[in-house]
């Protein structure tokens, strides 16, 4: 292996944390521009050397030791990175947005000095650390430096109490999660003194699983399902993306809540699969995944909240991501893989459009900002087209990501989740497709008060109102978007999604690349493709979608309908709207229950 590709895993790490470095040491004195032109370039090295890792690992793994120290017979003490095509792939993803981030932002926050580029660029190098390591322990470093900055990005407003309140709720949930997860790391650790993914794997190997590697396990799953926003461990999310700045959200919903998801597949794969077999895990994940799903669709519904909706749709993805990911096969998570990119372009580019709607217009409340927006042609457009392709609009990559994963699926003997899949894509497709329709284009009559969910009297995030929307705005909400529809075109992509996955779930390779140096290639995928049920599923969640836009549009013709539906069927709906009160304690003991049923769910499998 060349010995520069070896060198690229740590520095697409470290070059992020010295230009924050630099800039947090000098921005006061620099001007805006090199501020803004450092950050941009450091974030083009790290998507440069990004593109370069994911070209290599093709059909082996990239294995960097740091600091001179392989293994000897198996052992080592060093620090690993591990590079399979899966993590390489996720870095690209990850610097890709941080690009589109800083572009939107050139001019965006005019009045904070080198504060912001310094927090993206440690975010930067958290995620891209996380999605490369092969070390428990240093996964949970890298994880935790992305929640601390995600933190100081959500209160970001520190003069505002919303912020506050919002970054205060994910600080202490996510805090607490990391606590669990630590714990964790400390029993795997006492139980087998290692803490490499591949030294744990041979540690556990030939051996039962009793209560302390099972308690451990569960806990480190905990702290990612927690960023993961998985039901009932969510409640942080929608109230940290109602405030974070717009562009900061689509990082959170774009890459950081998948990262959680990414860290269940890869501890599973590469430490823990020898003790917890794939039958056991996957009714668990399964479980929460339609869970998660179901409260996401009905939540994002009942939202009025522009950035709330949003976050809301993400919960619902994140559950039809867990579903597909529960299948633990190659076909169905070969799908996730494109489904998590095609959504990241596609969720960010929505994220961006809200944000220029709060600078343009002073708000993201649905009823406020009805027909207030029709001046805005090209964010109505992508606003719209955004709508569509969550709601898995053929050819966008969200359709041919869902499509492969409900093939995947039903050959694994889940036929039913093609339901699953196509109701929550309508719902939460409907639901950005009713505002946005409300807002750009006027329809239907403003919608009646809905307690928790207005997004009056928000402070634009930028110095002033906007009135002619700069390039540098729109730009990346179009490369991302066109990025999500090209994605569904590219020949081979879904072959090459599914080697990725086999790569992902062979964890003896794993072990093999990391300690022994042996590349072992798994077997090929078969040959995967567009299907005609593929696309019929498609065109039905787009039907449906607008179904449901039309409905909220035109809900209050309905209502004397609904009034008349018996209390009893109502009210595990006015219940859920309920348990997301927004108050601490609350949450707290949701993460309670989270984490007891997690073990419950793991013990009785």
């Amino acid at each position: 292996m060349s010995p520069t590709v070896q060198a690229l895993p740590p520095l697409l790490v470290v070059v992020p944390l010295l230009a924050a470095t630099v800039l947090a040491a000098s921005g006061r004195v620099l001007p805006r521009l090199v501020i803004d032109t450092v950050s941009m370039l450091s974030c083009l090295l790290v998507l440069a050397g990004s593109v370069m890792l994911l070209n290599a690992t093709g059909s082996r793994r990239v294995v960097s030791w740091l600091g001179a120290y392989p293994p000897v017979d198996g052992s080592s003490v060093g620090v690993v990175f591990v590079v399979d095509r899966i993590g390489a792939g996720l870095a690209t993803l990850i610097a890709a947005l941080v690009t589109a981030v800083l572009t939107y932002t050139w001019r965006y926050f005019d009045e904070v000095e080198s504060y912001f580029h310094v927090l993206i660029l440690l975010f930067l190098a958290g995620m891209v650390g996380f999605a490369l390591t092969g070390d428990l322990f240093n996964a949970f470093v890298f994880f935790e430096l992305m929640g601390a900055v995600a933190y100081a990005l959500t209160g970001y407003k520190i003069e505002e109490a919303k912020p506050l309140q919002g970054a205060l709720n994910f600080a202490v949930i996510n805090s607490l999660g990391a606590y669990c997860s630590l714990l964790g790391i400390g029993l795997i650790y006492g139980r087998t003194g290692e803490l490499g993914f591949a030294q744990i794997q041979r540690a556990l190997a030939g051996q039962s699983t009793d209560w302390l590697v099972l308690v451990g396990t569960a806990l480190v799953f905990t702290g990612f399902l927690v960023k993961g926003a998985a039901v009932p461990l969510h409640f942080w999310l929608a109230d940290a993306h109602a405030v974070a700045p717009s562009p900061v959200c689509v990082l959170f919903s774009g890459v950081m809540v998948e990262l959680g998801l990414y860290g269940v597949a890869r501890t599973w794969s590469a430490a823990f699969s020898p003790v917890l077999p794939a039958e056991r895990l996957r009714p668990v994940l399964m479980a929460a995944g339609v869970v998660t799903a179901l409260v996401g669709a009905v939540m994002c519904l009942a939202q009025y909240h522009l950035k709330r909706l949003l976050a809301f749709s993400t919960v619902g993805h994140v559950g039809m991501f867990l579903v597909a990911l529960g299948a633990l096969e190659p076909a169905a998570i070969g799908g996730l893989a494109i489904y998590v990119v095609g959504h990241a372009a596609v969720k960010g580019a929505l994220f961006l459009c809200a944000g220029i709607v709060l600078n343009a217009r002073g708000s993201v409340d649905e009823a406020e900002l009805h027909g207030r927006a029709r001046d805005l042609p090209a964010t109505r457009v992508c606003f719209l087209l955004g709508g569509l392709a969550l709601a898995a609009l053929p050819p966008f990559g969200t359709w041919l990501g869902k499509t492969l994963a409900e093939d995947g699926l039903s050959h694994a003997g889940f036929g039913w989740t093609d339901y699953l899949l196509v109701g929550v894509s309508a719902v939460t497709g409907g639901a950005v497709l009713r505002a946005g329709l409300r807002i750009f284009l006027g329809a239907g009559a403003p919608p009646g008060t809905r307690d928790g969910t207005r997004g009056s009297g928000e402070d634009p995030e930028t110095t002033h109102h906007l009135g002619r929307i700069p390039v540098t705005m729109l730009v990346p909400i179009v490369a991302l978007l066109a990025g999500g529809l090209i994605l569904g075109l590219v020949p081979g992509l879904p072959v090459l999604a599914q080697d990725a996955a086999s790569q992902l779930l062979d964890h003896t390779g794993y072990a093999a690349a990391a300690l022994d140096g042996i590349s072992a290639v798994p077997p090929p995928a078969p040959a995967a493709s567009w299907t005609l049920s593929g696309l019929l599923l498609g065109g039905l969640s787009v039907l449906l979608a607008l179904a449901v836009a039309a409905v909220g549009l035109y809900s209050d013709r309905l209502r004397r309908v609904f009034s008349q539906v018996p209390t009893v069927v109502t009210l595990p709906f006015r219940a859920l709207r309920t348990a997301h009160s927004g108050h601490l304690g609350d949450y707290v003991v949701w993460l309670l229950v989270g984490v007891t049923l997690l073990a419950i769910g793991l013990a009785a499998t």
